[in-house]
């Protein structure tokens, strides 16, 4: 079985996150950016993929056709035991074009469907691939957009709770707000604050000691910049807090340094940015081997979230899956995988990462 196309779908599908937004630079974002990644075969079997592209869109669709697709046109098609030599020979190929941003994203939307192409192969969830389910539903913690006021935080996280999720993260950067959230939540719902980078180590760790009687799960990527490991490190030791990093990360070889450096409590493989499912399942490794938990990165709507439930399912660690808090205008999957009252999301059973993307949605919102 060949490959006989490599296709970037660039879908945009407005959402919306009441009184939070999402702001690159000075313009808020209020549209889902998404680039699938559709892999054909001679054989009539399609995969899907997931490529990174919040902001990015068209750069990471533009990779992906003209760096994966040559790649891999008219190379035999994997299974899951070559699906790992099968990419680092990619990645082998493409390195001088950087080992992480929009490279690795493309490289990873490509991963992501030579593993939906090998499940559906042989007819079985991607989940059998990997080793014993031990979940059929995973807990979702609602992601909080930024939102800044206090009060309004507050309101948010009680929604948030009536809704069913047993979990919430912030994306704020102040102590006033946490505990805000704290307050709202109540003592026993385990709340999560990730700062996007902001802070030096020093700044960083007295944070960490100004929020830690509302008790944050872990403070995520609250340094300056992301691969300041020593940094991440040192807020850790200091601060009396977990640290949580890595969705800034691409391939196994960063995430050792990360942990050797001993920067984290929490890993937070992105599956779309990584290097896909192979890259993921190799820090997952690491982790086990290095006593580092695994709490992914995954506030996705297309294939990427599919691919996360499906490893977060043969995990039984309690794990969360992470859900962008909004409203969106539409859905890739029907509704298939939404979260429940019981703030779970269902792992889906068909063959592959579960489902097929819906066509009429893709052609209404396609860019």
């Amino acid at each position: 079985m060949l490959i006989t196309n490599v296709r970037a779908h660039h879908i945009r599908i407005p959402y919306d996150a009441g009184v939070a937004s999402f702001k690159q630079g000075a313009s808020a974002i209020s549209a889902l950016e998404i680039v699938l990644v559709e892999v054909s075969t001679d054989a009539g079997v399609t995969g899907w993929g997931d490529a990174f592209a919040y902001v990015c869109p068209r750069s990471t669709a533009t990779a992906i056709e003209e760096m994966i697709a040559p790649q891999a046109m008219g190379l035999e098609v994997p299974d899951a035991a070559g699906i790992p030599a099968f990419m680092e020979h990619i990645q082998r190929n493409l390195h001088l074009f950087g080992r992480y941003g929009i490279t690795m994203f493309a490289i990873s939307g490509l991963d992501i469907a030579l593993w939906d192409l090998a499940a559906r192969v042989q007819g079985v969830p991607l989940h059998r691939l990997l080793g014993a389910r031990k979940r059929t539903r995973i807990p979702a913690y609602a992601s909080l957009l930024r939102i800044g006021t206090p009060d309004l935080i507050a309101g948010e996280c009680e929604t948030a709770l009536r809704r069913g999720y047993t979990a919430i993260k912030l994306h704020e950067t102040t102590a006033p707000a946490v505990f805000a959230a704290r307050r709202a939540i109540g003592a026993n719902i385990p709340l999560m604050v990730d700062m996007n980078c902001p802070l030096t180590a020093a700044q960083a760790t007295a944070f960490a000691h100004e929020c830690k009687e509302a008790a944050p799960m872990f403070l995520e990527e609250p340094v300056w910049p992301p691969e300041d490991f020593a940094g991440l490190a040192e807020v850790r030791r200091n601060g009396g807090l977990d640290i949580a990093a890595g969705e800034n990360a691409c391939t196994v070889h960063q995430f050792r340094q990360m942990m050797q450096a001993g920067a984290v409590s929490y890993a937070q493989p992105s599956v779309t940015k990584v290097g896909g499912i192979t890259e993921y399942l190799g820090v997952v490794a690491l982790a086990d081997e290095m006593g580092v938990k695994l709490m992914p990165h995954s506030p996705y709507f297309g294939p990427g979230l599919l691919a996360t439930l499906q490893l977060l399912s043969v995990r039984d660690d309690k794990t969360f899956v992470e859900v962008f808090y909004m409203n969106q205008a539409a859905t890739l999957w029907r509704g298939a995988i939404d979260v429940a009252a019981d703030g779970t999301v269902a792992v889906p059973e068909g063959p592959g990462l579960g489902y097929e993307p819906d066509r009429e949605v893709m052609e209404r919102y396609r860019v």
